[in-house]
């Protein structure tokens, strides 16, 4: 199983608690667990990627092991740990603002 973290917005949508788990078969990419998470809880489609073209919202950033991988290849496989359900896959809310 693979442990996702979402943010606070999206938790109430789905009605979910901090972390969820979902099933991967074949190849655990971004792409594979996003799939994943969608057909588990679909009113969280178009939330984190738009709906038609799959493409990943910018305002969300997505992290594994302490890495961002929000800019890598969407079919990439995700770290080992992440694999192994050991370390979660989160999906964190970017901050946006000016200076003053």
């Amino acid at each position: 199983m693979i442990r996702v973290v979402l943010p606070a917005n999206l938790r109430t949508l789905a009605g979910v608690g901090h972390e969820v788990e979902v099933e991967v078969d074949g190849v655990v990419s971004q792409r594979a667990v996003l799939d994943a998470l969608e057909a588990a809880h679909p009113e969280l489609m178009g939330t984190i990627r738009d709906r038609q073209t799959k493409k990943r919202r910018a305002m969300l950033r997505f992290f594994a092991c302490e890495e961002d991988l929000s800019d890598e290849p969407i079919d990439a496989p995700l770290p080992d740990e992440v694999q192994r359900g050991k370390e979660p896959y989160l999906i964190v809310g970017a901050i946006a603002g000016g200076g003053l």
